[in-house]
């Protein structure tokens, strides 16, 4: 799904609704299921995939409200185009900061 990533000036706060996503936070994978929920303090480098065979849906809450519907908009429409595959990172990128997520650093090895 979406790179790596921070947001500077909000939190976000995941509640899973069906399935289960693997949130990676702090390069720490965290599985967010069905009635649990996951706080994203500001400034911290997370990201999420769908590791299993189901669906997943999940309500996402960012606190003060900054990014809008059109972000999803194209997001969901990079994802669409890649039929199936990765999106396009790079344009991903460009979609990402043009509505204030920064992307992130590779993760450190070792």
């Amino acid at each position: 799904m979406a790179p790596a990533h921070s947001h500077d000036h909000y939190e976000e706060t995941i509640y899973g609704i069906r399935g289960v996503r693997t949130w990676t936070v702090d390069w720490e994978q965290i599985d967010v299921g069905p009635g649990q929920a996951l706080c994203i303090p500001r400034g911290v480098v997370h990201r999420f995939d769908n590791n299993g065979k189901q669906d997943a849906t999940a309500l996402c809450l960012i606190l003060p409200a900054a990014i809008g519907p059109q972000y999803f908009r194209e997001a969901a429409e990079m994802i669409k185009a890649a039929a199936g595959g990765p999106p396009d990172r790079v344009k991903m990128v460009e979609i990402m900061g043009r509505h204030g997520l920064t992307p992130a650093s590779p993760p450190p090895h070792g």
